[in-house]
């Protein structure tokens, strides 16, 4: 059984909660085409919690070890 709460559009206030950002953040990201992938749907911004999920493991930083000479 598919979890059928991932499949479900959020606004942008819910996807800034989730990615612990401001909403003006996401609007910066939008205009400067950057940022996570959104659906438009007339004048309506919704997020795809997969989406989101995929973005933040995309930007995780693995953290190297220093190298000594």
């Amino acid at each position: 059984m598919t979890d059928t709460n991932q499949n479900k559009l959020i606004d942008e206030k819910q996807a800034a909660q989730r990615l612990g950002c401001t909403i003006s953040f996401l609007r910066r990201c939008r205009l400067l085409l950057s940022g996570p992938p959104y659906v438009k749907i007339g004048r309506l911004v919704r997020y795809s919690p997969a989406a989101l999920d995929a973005y933040i493991e995309s930007n995780t930083v693995q953290a190297q070890g220093l190298q000594t000479a």
